[in-house]
């Protein structure tokens, strides 16, 4: 790709405008990827891709565009379409088809309308069940043609005429797959939550691999990584893919639950967590990359497992979720194999950890740097020796200082009750306490007398 192509200038266009472009060959087949999917992401996904990859931009967007002309939705036409014509302007579908707008606006307007006056007919009415299904028309039309503000008021106002809990959870639904399309995952787990809340027995299992890896997608939206993982780790592998394939695929799972998992887990959770959860594995199965990454970090063969996760990384940053996590999720896994790698010795020299970690020329210092001062690794760094050492901890010291700690605990605890004792003693206890004569006339609390006789009282002992 020269410089002076259009190519080239379309991707300088994108790296300007914050995108994250991947300039080798990823591994993954454009034909056999997409296949997995159903519906708006297999178009969102091609658009992404087409936005994202050097080499296979172009075929991409050309799918994508095939893709959309089976639709309605003129703006993800108009979005795919500006991007061909930038990307490769000799090609067919760089030009834009104008006659093919213009019939699919206006076949749109006329749904909409019809839609809207059967709406109304049924609002007078007044049957429940007739404007809840009007609604639901409605906004099946405008998700369908790409508005997905107005299919999102449709859904909204279908809620208040819902009458069984299948209505409910397909209520939720609609709205949930419209922000999922909006990627506001915000709105996503609140309506993903009126959804859990309504499903009992069979319901719950059909539908627990769609509220599992919507609520892991969204997490992963808001980085919250554990959460994230912890929901993958859980989706139902014998329900088919046909139920969320319009979402993501088994791959993705295995690949999201993976990644995720390997940077927030410990080794025993990995183990039993992932490697020995027979659910989980099977998905792993589509991707036997990732579950080999995970057996050589449990293993403690930090380099191989990130030497994998290198090789998947071009293929993840093609990921619509998972694109702009990747540098973070790889970053928090290497530091915990240097982390890992580093614990069962006192001292490492940095040449071991350079063969271990680092890239052909490169060294690891500044990043063994950035760890220690972030706390992450408990070391000191010995440039003058080439060495890592690790803190040691001074028993007698720490010793010491918890007896300190202890006699100085003591120490206030005793001035507490001494000053409670005088504060008693001299009647100016808080008020609301039962007193009894104390001796010259104060009063003195009943605790004071041990079975909590006081003086005066049967049972009490007097002077």
């Amino acid at each position: 790709m020269s410089e002076s192509s259009p190519l080239a200038a379309y991707f300088a266009h994108m790296r300007n405008s914050g995108g994250i472009i991947v300039q080798e060959q990823p591994k993954l087949d454009l034909d056999l990827y997409i296949q997995n999917y159903t519906g708006r992401t297999k178009i969102d996904r091609l658009i992404h891709i087409g936005k994202s990859s050097v080499s296979l931009c172009v075929d991409a967007l050309k799918i994508a565009i095939a893709e959309i002309k089976k639709g309605s939705d003129v703006a993800l036409y108009i979005d795919a379409w500006g991007c061909i014509r930038l990307a490769a302007p000799d090609e067919p579908d760089a030009q834009k088809d104008q006659a093919w707008i213009d019939r699919v606006e206006r076949e749109n307007k006329t749904e909409a309308a019809r839609l809207e006056t059967q709406l109304k007919q049924y609002k007078h009415n007044l049957i429940k069940e007739s404007i809840r299904m009007g609604n639901e028309d409605l906004g099946l039309h405008f998700e369908k043609t790409g508005y997905l503000e107005a299919a999102a008021e449709a859904y909204t106002r279908m809620r208040q005429d819902v009458t069984t809990t299948k209505h409910i959870i397909d209520c939720g639904v609609h709205l949930v797959n419209v922000y999922i399309a909006r990627r506001d995952w915000t709105m996503v787990l609140n309506n993903l939550g009126k959804i859990v809340g309504v499903q009992s027995g069979e319901e719950e299992r059909l539908y627990q691999p769609y509220t599992k890896l919507v609520s892991g997608i969204a997490l992963l939206g808001l980085k919250h990584y554990k959460d994230a993982a912890n929901n993958f780790l859980q989706v139902d592998f014998t329900i088919p893919p046909a139920q969320y394939n319009h979402i993501a695929s088994p791959n993705d799972i295995a690949v999201y639950g993976g990644l995720l998992a390997l940077a927030t887990m410990d080794r025993q959770e990995l183990q039993s967590r992932v490697l020995d959860n027979q659910s989980f594995r099977s998905f792993l199965e589509h991707e036997s990359h990732v579950r080999k990454a995970i057996s050589l970090f449990v293993n403690g063969r930090y380099s191989s497992c990130l030497a994998i996760l290198e090789s998947i990384r071009n293929d993840c940053l093609l990921d619509i979720y998972l694109q702009r996590h990747v540098l973070s999720l790889y970053s928090q896994i290497r530091r915990k194999c240097i982390v890992q790698y580093f614990i069962p010795f006192s001292c490492v020299t940095l040449e071991s950890l350079n063969q271990a970690f680092a890239q052909d020329g490169e060294s690891v210092e500044m990043e063994l740097v950035s760890m220690i001062r972030e706390g992450i690794l408990k070391a000191r760094l010995d440039i003058k020796e080439q060495l890592l050492i690790a803190d040691q901890p001074n028993p007698r010291l720490e010793m010491q200082k918890q007896a300190l700690e202890v006699a100085a605990k003591y120490e206030e605890e005793a001035k507490e009750r001494l000053r409670r004792i005088s504060l008693i003693a001299a009647g100016l206890e808080a008020a609301g306490r039962t007193k009894g004569p104390g001796l010259g006339g104060r009063g003195i609390d009943e605790q004071w007398y041990g079975e909590g006789s006081a003086p005066g009282q049967p049972g009490a002992v007097e002077a």
